[in-house]
């Protein structure tokens, strides 16, 4: 396991501390923690191409059984023969 060595604000070591004693852990392991979340995530773009792919798939099943044809008239859209 590497050791790193991270600088931060007072401020943000001492709301570290009090979250890792809330939650009965270290810092150090806050730290490792959210870095294994990071490294496991992939990145953004990866991210971004499986959402994509995604809904692109849903779109086109949406679509598997629309047709024009299925289509009002303008006179339908509007309800003009209601009025005449």
């Amino acid at each position: 396991m590497a050791n790193i060595t991270v600088s931060v604000p007072a401020e943000v070591y001492d709301a570290a501390r009090l979250r890792a004693a809330e939650a009965r852990t270290s810092v150090s392991a806050l730290v490792r923690d959210y870095l294994i979340r990071v490294a496991s995530q992939g990145s953004e773009f990866e991210r971004l191409s499986a959402l994509q792919a995604e809904t692109l798939t849903q779109i086109r099943e949406r679509r598997a059984g629309y047709s024009a044809a299925k289509r009002l008239t303008r006179d339908e859209k509007h309800d003009r023969d209601a009025l005449r």
